[in-house]
């Protein structure tokens, strides 16, 4: 099968960019996704702690503050924000041209009812820090918090949750909040026309949107989660940009007339998470085994064979970019180390490991990860998913063995973290009371210092007691057709897809 899907793609080489039937029409520019769209990720209600809702999100929705060109919390739905002096609270003011895609304008009723209406990622903790929210007026809104919470803003007005994104509180009691899930509106710069789950959502210039008026009259993202057919779909012109191309590809597609290859650089973080090691009988609970793992996973062969070389091996779990990362190595590729602590650890001749089920479509980094695994004795079977059901599965704790995870999601160091290894983590399987000690010391510490040794302490425990291995910062490469003149690739520091969506532009 791969060598007839490999052919396919060479055979769509031969043909030329507007040769295929379903060229998208003047004025409409189509996006290849290399995942399934599900309607969940149409309404920032339930946002996971993982990027790819905001593909989505910031075509249709809009956020007080969210990250934006040159800044990772900009203003946006509010135009300010105030703090005061002790650090209680957090005061916004919403812009006056600001209005949903009914015409209606966003109010500070609007921001308090999307709050208290989110039940995403990060949820729990914020609506714990958060005392009241006070509707000051029409255009003002305060949120107050129970004691002084440093982090208040990298959670709220960054896209490590969905809970600073805004959606129309009297629209939705109308039609009430089934009818809302199923074709939501907000104050984005594009309005959903059509939407066929699994399949393709088509969108359409919202010209009243606040912050320019998208020159790109409608916007179609197409679920084709086969690589190649990507592929062919971005050479016959049908697509005329597509996400996430594996190096072979890539490089195909560069030598192709008319078509480039771009690679921003992402806050994506990729890792192997042991979901067994809470297991006192699995032979995960072993740090050895775990740090084996580690040692055995060739980073820097990864990074050239799936993204040229253009990503970077880490060897911490939150990026370097962000604000209290602990500068972290990459573990050395020591296979020979990895077999000696195997045998250390009572497992000379290997165990079965049970499944390796990888984030979707990271199927073939999934099984280059189960051979160099295979090599010092740890077998595994790796299990595809449909991307929906896999992240469903992950957030019920539903999944057993390996996970070759990932999450792009901007903030800080505390917000990765807390999704992944705290109590009310929401992909966490178990904890340590000493991380979720230090995780909470660090929420209410208000001097920087003291606040980033606290974090880099948890960074040190998740690095030296192997809770994960960390393996690739992504390099995220798209084809791209010659009818774009501006992707809006990398224009937003860290991420992965078009941004700011308003700022695409056809020739």
């Amino acid at each position: 099968m791969r060598l007839l899907s490999i052919l396919l793609v060479v055979g769509a080489m031969f043909l030329g960019p507007g040769s295929a039937a379903a060229v998208p029409p003047d004025g409409t520019l189509a996006v290849g996704l290399h995942v399934t769209l599900v309607s969940r990720w149409l309404d920032p209600g339930e946002t996971e702690a993982l990027i790819t809702p905001f593909m989505v999100l910031y075509a249709i929705h809009d956020a007080l503050v969210k990250p934006m060109p040159g800044n990772i919390m900009t203003p946006s739905l509010a135009e300010s924000w105030t703090v005061s002096k002790d650090s209680h609270s957090y005061e916004f003011i919403i812009r006056k041209n600001a209005k949903f895609q009914n015409g209606d304008p966003v109010t500070a009723d609007d921001v308090k009812f999307s709050f208290e209406r989110y039940k995403g990622a990060g949820g729990k903790l914020l609506k714990e820090k958060v005392k009241e929210i006070q509707v000051v007026a029409p255009n003002r809104v305060r949120f107050v918090l129970k004691e002084a919470w440093p982090d208040f803003m990298s959670f709220y007005g960054t896209s490590a949750t969905g809970a600073g994104w805004i959606v129309p509180k009297k629209y939705i009691e109308k039609v009430g909040e089934e009818a809302y899930k199923k074709a939501p509106m907000g104050a984005g710069p594009y309005k959903i026309v059509s939407f066929t789950p699994g399949v393709e959502l088509t969108l359409e210039a919202f010209d009243g949107y606040w912050r320019k008026k998208p020159s790109v009259k409608r916007l179609v993202m197409r679920s084709i989660p086969d690589e190649t057919t990507r592929a062919a779909a971005v050479k016959t012109g049908e697509v005329d940009l597509a996400y996430l191309f594996s190096g072979p590809v890539a490089e195909e597609l560069k030598r192709s007339p008319g078509i480039r290859v771009v690679a921003p650089l992402l806050y994506g973080i990729y890792w192997l998470d042991f979901l067994d090691q809470w297991d006192p009988k699995s032979p995960w609970h072993d740090r050895r085994v775990r740090q084996a793992a580690s040692l055995a996973i060739d980073r820097n062969a990864l990074n050239q064979a799936e993204m040229l070389g253009l990503g970077r091996p880490v060897g911490g779990f939150v990026p370097p970019e962000f604000d209290f990362a602990l500068k972290i190595d990459p573990p050395p590729f020591d296979p020979k180390r990895a077999k000696q602590l195997m045998v250390e650890a009572g497992f000379p001749n290997g165990f079965d490991a049970g499944d390796l089920t990888p984030l979707p479509p990271y199927t073939s980094v999934a099984e280059a990860i189960g051979g160099y695994l295979q090599a010092i004795g740890i077998r595994t079977t790796v299990r595809t998913m449909e991307r929906a059901s896999f992240l469903a599965a992950w957030r019920e704790k539903k999944l057993r063995g390996l996970v070759f995870g990932a999450t792009g999601a901007a903030g800080n160091a505390a917000a990765r973290l807390e999704p992944f290894f705290t109590k009310n983590g929401v992909y966490a399987y178990g904890t340590r009371p000493e991380i979720d000690d230090l995780f909470q010391r660090q929420v209410n510490e208000t001097d920087r210092g003291k606040r980033e040794a606290l974090l880099h302490q948890i960074q040190k425990i998740v690095v030296d007691q192997a809770l994960v291995a960390p393996i690739y910062q992504q390099a995220f490469l798209w084809g791209v057709g010659p009818r774009v003149e501006q992707p809006a690739a990398g224009l937003i520091q860290g991420y992965p897809y078009v941004g700011p969506v308003e700022d695409l532009k056809l020739k």
